[in-house]
């Protein structure tokens, strides 16, 4: 009688620890999920300019704008941004230029800045 009690028991202790276990990890997974969105995608990148001299970019088809030297410029998702050796927005800085999801990819710590550097390379800032 003792075995068949302890049995019961034993068998109701595990189906409350199964569904305590299915309940922690159906609430963890919707608190998940925020973590892995992009956390610059309301901000933008930043993009330093350290290049030692003065550029110009154009955004979205717009304007040619002066970019001076240790200047900061944001790029949000869905932008077009190029940016130029020359102030007539004739030559292009880099062949082919990144979109935000290129310059994101750069971004290794996660803290939305990035910069180029004198030599044309792009790095982590």
């Amino acid at each position: 009688m003792i075995s068949l009690t302890r049995c019961i028991v034993e068998r109701d202790l595990f189906r409350r620890t199964v569904l305590a276990l299915m309940v922690m990890a159906l609430t963890a997974f919707p608190l998940l999920a925020p973590a892995q969105e992009d956390p610059c995608s309301k901000t933008g990148i930043y993009i330093l300019n350290q290049t030692q001299r003065d550029s110009w970019f154009t955004r979205n088809e717009g304007s040619c704008t002066f970019w001076a030297h240790h200047y900061l410029l944001t790029i949000k998702p869905g932008d077009a941004f190029i940016i130029y050796k020359d102030i007539d927005c004739k030559t292009e800085f880099f062949p082919s230029n990144l979109t935000y999801d290129g310059y994101k990819s750069l971004d290794a710590n996660q803290d939305c800045r990035v910069r180029i550097l004198f030599n044309g390379t792009l790095s982590d800032l």
